[in-house]
């Protein structure tokens, strides 16, 4: 008797670990992502009020009017629109068909869109980073101090280091800018003869910089500021593009080349 009722238990056991919980299958097939909506979606759209192209949708990326902005990829779950840049966005789905397309803004508007019929090729494919400046900046300054004159040099070199910062659009977008960072080098003569020279790096000043400032910033200038008996004396700047935010850093070189990293506190 115990050993048919042991048996009884160990497949009532086994039925209910095999049997598919169907709470956890219905989550699993409203997370699953909606093909048929991205195919829907693929071709340029342009706002209903205003005409303009707002967003060309190709594969499964989604191209950004404003060169300035890269394409994110994306997939449509259920009734949103998910997109997944630096910062993932989700933007509810008011309507979408043939041609139309609506959904709810980071603001909570809501945008209303119509397809182009004719898919210009020039929209889109064309929408990339812009090219990083070439040009070398050079700039140079002479302090004298206890009657020697010495002369700091600055060559701003800009890279193909690219730097993204999420940021929102007019419409209540968000998408990733990309801007390119520099490298800057630091010389210090005495009439002919060098003294010091190093290469600075955006990322050599972390340990003053907030490392999220930092990610998202641009080593953008540097001044030859002064002299002292200990060495010489550099102002940095770094900051967030097309933002007001920045920090100025005193660079302190040595007379033996070392270099120490303050927060300019005027």
């Amino acid at each position: 008797m115990k050993n048919v009722l042991w048996m009884i238990v160990a497949m009532a056991s086994c039925l209910s670990a095999c049997r598919p919980a169907a709470d956890g299958g219905r989550q699993a097939e409203a997370v699953r992502p909606d093909t048929v909506a991205v195919r829907w979606l693929q071709g340029i759209w342009m706002d209903d009020a205003s005409e303009v192209p707002v967003l060309k949708v190709k594969g499964d990326s989604i191209y950004f009017a404003d060169r300035v902005n890269v394409p994110l990829r994306f997939e449509v779950l259920g009734d949103t629109l998910v997109t997944y840049g630096a910062e993932p966005a989700k933007y509810p789905i008011g309507r979408l068909g043939e041609h139309h397309f609506s959904f709810y803004t980071a603001m909570g508007d809501l945008m209303s869109l119509r397809r182009l019929e004719a898919d210009s090729l020039t929209f889109g494919t064309v929408v990339q980073p812009s090219d990083p400046v070439s040009e070398v900046l050079q700039k140079d300054s002479v302090i004298v101090f206890q009657g020697v004159r010495y002369r700091g040099y600055v060559y701003i070199n800009p890279t193909q280091k690219k730097v993204v910062r999420p940021a929102m659009t007019e419409e209540g977008l968000l998408v990733d800018n990309v801007y390119y960072d520099n490298v800057i080098h630091i010389c210090v003569y005495e009439g002919k003869r060098r003294l010091f020279g190093k290469d600075i790096k955006k990322e050599m000043l972390a340990d003053v910089v907030p490392a999220d400032f930092l990610q998202s910033s641009v080593l953008s200038d540097m001044d030859f500021i002064g002299v002292t008996a200990e060495g010489y004396r550099y102002s940095a700047t770094i900051c967030t593009p097309d933002a007001p935010s920045c920090y100025f850093v005193e660079v302190d070189v040595s007379r033996s080349g070392d270099l120490s990293y303050h927060i300019c506190t005027q």
